[in-house]
């Protein structure tokens, strides 16, 4: 498997990311290894908060609620996805399917890290990855919340802002990584935190993660993920520690999205479900400190 590793130097100097990089390496599937890059920053004693971006971003999205938590009094472990952030990078988007990210993140988290107690957050894709791994590994987490997701078994029809979404990254000629993430948030990014978003695609040989992403997501029962949610979500019908949603008021994409969970999680009964007002797709990006309270509210209130 080909891959490409984005230089340092793109990540100097990026407004508010002052945290130091880690590397665990993972098994590529077809021989060789990619670098997976993370962050891990308060005392290493402390159960791990760990955090998961989606699609494009990378974990620059979670700068303004790193601190916070961590102040609190909390480990938190913020990996970037392979294809994402300082991750390795495979060239051809053929390599990228649903099962290889669920795969290297286990192997990071799990095999390397060998985290637990683990309370979990994950948005876009990093819910679609991290659901799976709560589902496969539930023994790991303490606590589970969720924003701006889901874990999709092709069964129920997806938005048309989601289809739409999938055409463009299919079809477009550029596809500008900082400016999708900026037009996914109702506040309206400085250029210099577009350019951080940016940062990790020097060219189009960096992107092909970002593009196939979206049609990695199982829209029809016989996608060739769909088999694995469904397996997934039998698991979290029985997954009964401390569940919360925390969808934002403002995402088109995933609107609704917290029902099904409030439904059937059991570990979703009486938990202080919110809407995070203000919040687009990336509410990290819009109400970052106001999410970092929620999730400390919200293991405070379930020891």
């Amino acid at each position: 498997m080909d891959a490409v590793r984005t230089p340092d130097e793109r990540f100097e100097g990026l407004p508010g990311w002052t945290f130091a990089p880690h590397y665990v390496t993972v098994d590529d599937g077809e021989g060789g290894s990619l670098r997976v890059h993370y962050v891990d920053e308060g005392p290493a004693s402390a159960p791990p908060v760990l955090l998961m971006h989606g699609e494009p971003s990378w974990g620059y999205l979670y700068r303004t609620m790193i601190p916070p938590l961590v102040a609190a009094g909390h480990r938190v472990i913020v990996p970037d996805l392979v294809g994402f952030g300082r991750s390795d990078k495979p060239t051809q988007q053929g390599d990228y399917t649903y099962e290889r990210h669920v795969e290297w993140m286990r192997q990071a988290l799990f095999d390397h890290l060998d985290l637990r107690g683990i309370t979990f957050f994950g948005q876009d894709w990093g819910g679609l990855v991290g659901l799976r791994l709560v589902a496969e590994h539930a023994d790991r987490y303490a606590r589970v919340a969720v924003g701006n997701t889901g874990m999709p078994t092709g069964e129920m029809p997806m938005s048309d802002a989601f289809l739409a979404w999938q055409t463009f990254a299919r079809e477009t000629e550029t596809f500008p990584v900082g400016a999708i993430i900026n037009g996914g948030s109702l506040s309206d990014l400085p250029p210099e935190v577009v350019a951080a978003y940016d940062a990790p695609f020097p060219d189009d040989t960096y992107l092909a993660g970002a593009r196939v992403f979206p049609s990695l997501v199982p829209t029809s029962p016989d996608d060739p993920a769909a088999a694995a949610n469904q397996a997934g979500w039998a698991s979290l019908r029985q997954f009964d520690r401390p569940f919360l949603c925390a969808f934002s008021d403002g995402d088109q994409i995933t609107k609704g999205g917290d029902a099904i969970f409030r439904r059937e999680v059991p570990g979703a009964a009486g938990q202080a479900h919110t809407t995070i007002e203000g919040g687009g797709h990336f509410l990290q990006e819009d109400q970052g400190p106001a999410l970092a309270a929620v999730l400390i509210g919200f293991i405070a209130a379930n020891p």
